[in-house]
C-alpha cells in the first residue's frame, strides 16, 4: 500500500471520529450525524400539562415560539396570540392582536400571569435573566407576513427590536429601531433568539432567514443596552451562520450555543466571539438549550432515510425527516438520548417541531411546538 493511499485511509478514520469530538470542529462539520433511532428515550410525555385555561381561545394553542424557566422555578411562555395560520409565520395581528403573547406557568402547570398585549407582531425569542426580566424578539418586519398593517396603538410600525419587560409587562429597555430593518450596530433584520449572561450582557441571534440584508450574525450589548460587538456572516464556514434561529448560554463554561440551522449544526463560541466548535451531529436544529450540569437538548430534524431521493418538488419530500427532541453532553458533543416529535408535522418544513426548548434543574424538559400548537413537558421515567 502507498504512502499516500494509506494516508488518505487514516484521514477518513480522523474525519469520523471527529464528528463527536470537540477538539476536530472544522473536519467534523462533513461528517455525518447519527441515527436518531440508535439512541435511547428515557423519557415520557406528562399529559395534561398545562393547564390553559377555556376562556383563553376555548384552550386551543396557536403557534408556540419559545418557553424559559424563570428564577422562581416558573415557566414563561412566549407564542403568537393563539393565531396559527400561515403555518410558521403566524402573527398577532388583526383578530389575534388584543390576546398576551407571554404567559407564565407555576410547576404544576396553573396560570399565573398574562401579558404583552399589543406589543409584538411576530413573537419569536425569548430570555428570562437573574432578576426575572423577559427579553423577547419580535422578527416582524413591516408587515411583509399575510400582508397586514403591523402598526401599534400608535400608528407607530412594530418588531425588528428586542424588546426588555419586567414581570408585569412594562418595557424597560428598546433594543435596535422599532420598524426599521439594517445591518450597522443599532440594528436588526429580524432576530430570532436572545440570551442574557450572568453579568447582564445580551446576546441577540440577527437574521431568521429569509431576511432583507442578509444578515446572519451574533450581536452582543452591555446590560444597559450599549452595542459591544458583533461576529459572523452569511455562510457555512466555522463561525459563519446562516439563518441562526436561537442562541442560548449556559452550562459550567457559560458558553455561548447557536442553533445555526440552515447550516444544520450547533455553534459554539466563547463570550468574546470566538469560536470553539461546530457540531452537525446534532442535525437541522430549530433551538437550543444548556443546563447546569452541562447537558445540551435542541429541537431538531434529522433526513429519514425512507425519503431518500425524492425529487425537491415531491409533495412528500418536505416529510422526509425525523423530528424530535435531541439530548446530549455541551462539554463534547456527544449524544445520549432521542424524544421523538409525538405528531405527524406536514406542515412543518424546516427543522423540528420544538422551535424552543429550556429545562428546569430536576431535568424536566419543555418544548415551545410552533408546528403542533402546543407546550410539551416531558419527565424521566419514573419520575414525577
Amino acid at each position: 500500500m502507498s504512502f499516500w493511499r494509506r494516508k488518505r485511509m487514516l484521514r477518513g478514520v480522523v474525519l469520523g471520529v471527529c464528528a463527536f469530538v470537540i477538539s476536530c470542529p472544522v473536519e467534523a462539520q462533513q461528517a455525518q450525524p447519527l441515527k436518531p433511532a440508535d439512541l435511547p428515550n428515557p423519557y415520557r410525555l406528562v399529559e395534561g400539562w398545562p393547564v390553559l385555561p377555556a376562556a383563553m381561545n376555548d384552550g386551543r394553542w396557536g403557534e408556540v415560539s419559545r418557553v424559559q424557566v424563570g428564577p422562581r422555578g416558573n415557566i414563561w411562555v412566549l407564542h403568537r396570540c393563539f393565531a396559527d395560520k400561515p403555518p410558521g409565520s403566524a402573527v398577532c395581528l388583526g383578530a389575534f392582536k388584543d390576546y398576551p403573547p407571554i404567559l407564565e406557568f407555576d410547576p404544576a402547570g396553573r396560570l399565573v400571569a398574562s401579558l404583552g398585549a399589543g406589543l409584538l407582531a411576530y413573537p419569536h425569542g425569548l430570555a428570562v435573566d437573574r432578576d426575572g426580566n423577559l427579553w423577547v424578539t419580535d422578527v416582524n418586519d413591516a408587515g411583509r407576513v399575510l400582508g397586514m398593517p403591523a402598526t401599534n396603538a400608535d400608528g407607530v410600525v412594530m418588531g425588528q427590536d428586542v424588546l426588555k419587560l419586567d414581570p408585569a409587562g412594562k418595557v424597560l429597555l428598546t433594543l435596535g429601531k422599532e420598524g426599521v430593518s439594517g445591518s450597522g450596530p443599532d440594528a436588526f433584520d429580524r432576530p430570532s433568539g436572545v440570551a442574557v449572561a450572568a453579568n447582564g450582557d445580551v446576546f441577540v441571534s440577527d437574521g431568521h432567514y429569509p431576511n432583507a440584508h442578509h444578515n446572519a450574525r451574533i450581536m452582543k450589548f452591555d446590560k444597559n443596552g450599549y452595542f459591544v460587538k458583533s461576529w459572523g456572516k452569511l455562510g457555512s464556514a466555522p463561525g459563519d451562520f446562516d439563518g441562526p434561529h436561537d442562541l442560548c448560554i449556559g452550562g459550567s463554561q457559560q458558553h455561548v450555543y447557536v442553533a445555526d440551522r440552515q447550516n444544520k449544526r450547533i455553534q459554539v463560541f466563547d463570550q468574546d466571539g470566538q469560536f470553539i466548535a461546530a457540531w452537525p451531529q446534532f442535525g437541522q436544529v430549530n433551538s437550543v438549550f444548556v443546563g447546569k450540569d452541562d447537558t445540551i437538548y435542541a429541537g431538531t430534524a434529522y433526513p429519514d432515510p425512507a425519503y431518500a431521493g425524492k425529487a425537491q418538488d415531491d409533495p412528500t419530500a418536505t416529510r422526509g425527516l425525523i423530528r424530535g427532541i435531541i439530548v446530549g453532553s455541551a462539554k463534547d458533543g456527544t449524544l445520549k438520548a432521542f424524544i421523538p416529535d409525538p405528531t405527524d408535522l406536514r406542515t412543518v418544513v424546516r427543522g423540528s417541531s420544538a422551535s424552543g426548548i429550556t429545562a428546569d434543574d430536576q431535568g424536566n424538559i419543555y418544548a415551545a411546538d410552533v408546528g403542533a400548537h402546543s407546550l410539551r413537558k416531558y419527565t424521566l421515567q419514573g419520575h414525577h
